[in-house]
């Protein structure tokens, strides 16, 4: 469950949202560039304080600020993936992989090393470093290790932003086969309408940084008005990549 009250002024823009989310899957913050997406997920992160609000993640409240609760990013236990994978170039992918897990004590980890490699087909690039990836190498080895840290929640800020069309096809099979198999929650930031129709079961609809609309891939994207403001197109009756 995912229960979030966020308000923070930036300027001349402020957040001021508010969903609540119940069980696992893929939840899509879905907007327009500027929406205020990657502020959300960076407050949820912790790497960005609210002024006011409250973020609890099964039953586990990580901030609240009446409270007084404010947990440090790296205490909350929530695997961040950037658009970029943000790999260390000085490390094998084995060791990019293995940096996150070693910092968790074994009773907390519910996926094994061979597991994940497994699942994201990157058994033949452990020995390589980062500079011989493909840009969709290097995605997979980002959110193997993002989920080889364990964590009770995964954040994806726009994690295929940065890849052509056929990188994307490749990685968006791995990242649907994550919430399949794994019951950790997905927080999934995207503008991209196909990869929400892909991967998501649950949308949260962003606009000048309020949530205006949120609910099921069907009730969102299907609604008459948000297709008039430009939010969603004729695309939004197919399901790409099938």
């Amino acid at each position: 469950m995912l229960d979030i009250c966020l308000k923070k002024k930036q300027g001349n823009f402020t957040v001021d949202t508010a969903f609540a989310v119940y069980g696992s899957g893929v939840t899509a913050l879905f907007g327009h560039s500027g929406a205020g997406k990657t502020s959300v997920i960076s407050m949820i992160a912790g790497l960005d304080r609210p002024d006011t609000g409250h973020i609890t993640v099964n039953d586990h409240c990580v901030f609240d600020r009446e409270k007084g609760i404010d947990i440090p990013p790296e205490k909350r236990r929530f695997a961040y993936v950037f658009q970029e994978g943000r790999l260390f170039p000085h490390l094998s992918v084995r060791s990019n992989l293995t940096y996150g897990m070693k910092r968790i004590h074994p009773r907390d980890r519910y996926i094994e090393f061979d597991q994940a490699v497994e699942l994201l087909s990157i058994g033949h690039l452990l020995k390589r470093y980062p500079a011989n990836l493909s840009g969709g190498e290097k995605q997979r080895v980002a959110i193997g290790r993002a989920l080889l840290s364990s964590p009770v929640m995964l954040l994806m800020d726009e994690p295929l932003a940065s890849l052509d069309t056929a990188r994307k096809t490749e990685v968006l099979p791995f990242i649907a086969r994550l919430s399949a198999e794994f019951a950790v929650p997905i927080l999934y930031v995207s503008h991209a309408v196909d990869e929400i129709l892909y991967l998501a079961s649950t949308v949260i609809l962003l606009s000048q940084g309020k949530s205006i609309a949120a609910g099921s891939v069907e009730e969102v994207l299907s609604q008459s008005d948000l297709r008039y403001t430009g939010f969603c197109t004729d695309t939004c009756s197919t399901r790409p990549y099938s």
